[in-house]
């Protein structure tokens, strides 16, 4: 087992893409991350409530590592249509993880730092998520991943995602359906072509991943 100060843990830093298009972003931006961090706190996806720390960038720490790509992609769904850039550091942490997290330091919230700019910096192709770690066999792995990942998040349409939002709150197209009062096969159809079952299997399979590579 791993001693407190060699722990390792999960630091999520996001900012909104084209923020300076979206007008007075501060406000909602604010309303969603309580709302989140709220839900967040409840279902054990993270260990403290997201703290925004300059204009459209936030951070928070996950709850459990193997909790990361949930977190992913539960943010995605509760600030669309907000579209994030979100940077991921797995590393120790200095002193306790207390709110504001922004006032918490260590090499996961560094590695955070570099996975976000590293996202701001790809030109080659549209990536949104970046993983660093002091493993960069992991880091590979995951990062190819995500940069599939996120080319079809990138294609996903409101409608889907409304679909999707719903669908992760019922865990069945019939009562999805019911709840967007469309019929069942509108909702499979949403789900197909906003690309769902790929994206959950992702989630599911880098959990394994992360679990295989830092237990």
């Amino acid at each position: 087992m791993q001693s407190q100060k060699n722990q390792l843990y999960g630091v999520l830093v996001a900012d909104v893409v084209e923020s300076r298009t979206q007008g007075r972003l501060r406000s909602p931006l604010n309303q969603k991350l309580r709302t989140a961090s709220i839900a967040q706190l409840d279902n054990k996806l993270i260990r403290v409530p997201h703290a925004v720390t300059a204009g459209d960038e936030f951070q928070t720490v996950a709850s459990r590592l193997e909790s990361l790509p949930k977190l992913i992609l539960d943010l995605r769904r509760r600030l669309y249509p907000l579209q994030l850039r979100i940077g991921i550091g797995i590393g120790t942490v200095e002193g306790p993880i207390r709110p504001p997290v922004n006032r918490v330091a260590g090499q996961a919230f560094e590695f955070a730092r570099a996975a976000i700019n590293q996202v701001k910096e790809t030109r080659k192709y549209p990536t949104l998520t970046v993983f660093r770690s002091s493993r960069p066999d992991f880091d590979e792995v995951a990062n190819l991943a995500y940069g599939l990942h996120d080319t079809l998040i990138r294609q996903i349409t409101a409608k889907q995602w409304e679909t999707i939002a719903i669908y992760l709150i019922k865990n069945r197209v019939d009562y999805t359906a019911r709840a967007l009062s469309i019929d069942i096969s509108t909702a499979s159809r949403n789900l197909k072509r906003g690309h769902f079952w790929q994206i959950e299997h992702t989630a599911v399979s880098m959990e394994h991943v992360i679990h295989r590579a830092f237990s």
